[in-house]
């Protein structure tokens, strides 16, 4: 090992040190931090994740550092509250990760070869399957995952099956059908419970089938949706500027009116994000 990379790992272990240390203390002495569950950490988890999520997205360095540092805290803590029931330490956590990526890289720790990233991903799917006593390859998609994400998920496993598009123009045609079952299923005017059931599940079905399309056209569905969100917001609320700086409240437009100042403010900002 190089001096250069043996001082750095050096520098990152005393650094994990130093947290270790921290949260024992936090542990011991801070009224909040005692009194912390797995259970009453899961939501502030989840909160955190969301946020790194959104710094990355947004690019921001700092924010991204910020973040990571939570969830990491979040990562120690978990196996702090662990360990005082004897169940596993953090060693026990590293040591457990460090296993399962050697042994779901064996075209690195091992002879087996592989051509691309592709096969890469197949490998890793197919390891994964083994490891869970041959069930389903859709067990290991979180059932709590939001429902975009999940679609994202179960497509991707499931082509790395082989079940899937051979080319887009097939995905695109699906996507149109479910779009022409939809408009049938809503231009039939009957209005019964059966019926609006028809048609959610005609809408999920459409929605299924974008996201199949996205993936097959390299496009991340939830990044996608995300940024058609953030425009939105930010020409709506340069809209609601326009209006007030013009005298007018929005709610007493007509819709005319604001479709006019909606026009305007696409112009004023063509490329947004």
């Amino acid at each position: 090992m190089k001096p250069e990379v043996a001082k750095s790992n050096t520098s990152k272990l005393e650094a994990f040190d130093r947290l270790l240390q921290l949260m024992d203390e936090l542990r011991e002495n801070c009224p909040w931090d005692k009194k912390q569950t797995m259970e009453s950490l899961r939501h502030l988890t989840i909160e955190e994740t969301f946020e790194l999520s959104e710094a990355v997205f947004e690019g921001r360095t700092e924010n991204i550092k910020k973040e990571l540092g939570d969830l990491l805290l979040h990562i120690v803590f978990y196996a702090r509250i662990a360990s005082e029931k004897n169940d596993f330490t953090i060693t026990d956590v590293i040591q457990a990760l460090c296993e399962k990526l050697i042994y779901r890289h064996p075209h690195i720790y091992g002879t087996q070869k592989v051509k691309n990233e592709q096969e890469v991903k197949q490998a890793w799917e197919k390891l994964k399957l083994k490891e869970k006593g041959n069930q389903s390859v859709l067990n290991g998609v979180p059932r709590s995952l939001p429902a975009l994400i999940k679609a994202m998920r179960i497509q991707e496993k499931a082509s790395m099956c082989g079940f899937d598009w051979q080319k887009k123009e097939e995905a695109e045609h699906k996507v149109e059908e479910a779009l022409q079952a939809l408009s049938n299923e809503h231009s039939s005017h009957i209005s019964t419970a059966t019926n609006q059931a028809r048609i959610q599940t005609g809408f999920g079905d459409l929605l299924f089938s974008l996201v199949n399309y996205a993936r097959l056209i390299d496009v991340n569905p939830e990044e996608a949706l995300e940024k058609a969100n953030k425009k939105f917001i930010q020409r709506f609320q340069h809209m609601e500027k326009q209006i007030e700086k013009d005298g007018k409240q929005l709610a007493h437009l007509s819709l005319k009116e604001m479709n006019m100042y909606w026009e305007q403010t696409k112009q004023q900002l063509p490329f947004t994000l």
